[in-house]
């Protein structure tokens, strides 16, 4: 019996990375789907000269993409092609934070933007570095990556974002050995083309890095919405300001979180998200 780390899984075949710095090939027993145990990437298990034979306890998990015991998520956004979305970013914020993950923003092609437009986009991240580590890059300067780097040793990365940002870019630029596939965004739609089509980790020193499918969609399945206001480390802050407890900062009198955003404190287009996403897991699972 040997400890292993599951870093691959195409076809319902999972490569195990061995304590052994071997890789092997393995099925997990019968028993796991009887069970409903559903191993993932990121998985730590054991295994024996045919199967895997126990997965051990996690520490966090996602659903999409499907991997687990992630110390950091790096949220890829690009400037434009595809054209930057605050929406969509807020959305993989809360995502990221509802599976106990620490986020890190990493804006890609800066180059494309006038110095006007980047005054008004990084003006606006602004606001996000006071809660998440943010890092500009571009294909012509990279002045986050060596600081970036930081962030891997000794741990298991997931780079998630919109297809066409450039997270396979990133990836080969940090480690050029990886030579991972990369495709031009589409002039007629806007987006990329999807270059991953699995979940992988990857080795980049003692740590390990994923580079995931795009998404199209995300979705906020098992979510509540009286509890969403959790993934806002900076509605958080101020949690006990509001006149009732178990505010959520929707239409109860007295919410100190609406008085910050008519004072401009609290971004209103973040709060305009907030707002959305509650509704949108309303109208999934009625709750109230």
């Amino acid at each position: 019996m040997q400890n292993g780390k599951i870093i691959k899984l195409v076809g319902g075949v999972y490569t195990v990375f061995g304590d052994d710095g071997i890789r092997y090939e393995r099925k997990p027993l019968g028993l796991f789907r009887y069970r409903k145990i559903y191993p993932k990437v990121g998985d730590d298990v054991l295994f024996d000269a045919e199967s895997i034979t126990q997965l051990l306890p996690r520490r966090n998990e996602m659903v999409r993409p499907a991997v687990a015991n992630v110390d950091h998520i790096l949220i890829v956004s690009s400037c434009k092609e595809p054209t930057f979305s605050f929406q969509l970013l807020d959305r993989f914020l809360a995502l990221v934070i509802h599976a106990g993950i620490d986020p890190v923003i990493l804006v890609t092609k800066t180059d494309l933007m006038t110095e006007a437009e980047m005054e008004v986009l990084s003006g606006k991240l602004a606001y996000y570095q006071k809660y998440f580590p943010v890092f500009y890059t571009s294909a012509k300067a990279l002045p986050g990556i060596p600081e970036l780097r930081e962030w891997f040793k000794g741990k298991i990365v997931v780079l998630s974002g919109q297809t066409g940002a450039g997270k396979s870019s990133i990836l080969n630029t940090i480690d050029p050995s990886l030579r991972l596939e990369t495709n031009e965004i589409s002039k007629a739609l806007g987006r990329g083309k999807h270059t991953t089509r699995h979940v992988e980790l990857l080795r980049i020193g003692d740590g390990w890095v994923a580079d995931t499918p795009g998404f199209s969609k995300l979705d906020f399945v098992g979510f509540d919405a009286r509890t969403l206001h959790e993934c806002y480390p900076d509605f958080l802050e101020h949690r006990d300001e509001c006149r009732f407890h178990g505010c959520i900062h929707i239409n109860e009198p007295g919410c100190r979180i609406k008085e910050l955003v008519r004072s401009g404190a609290i971004l209103p287009e973040r709060y305009d998200h907030y707002q959305r996403l509650v509704e949108e897991i309303k109208a999934t699972k009625p709750i109230f």
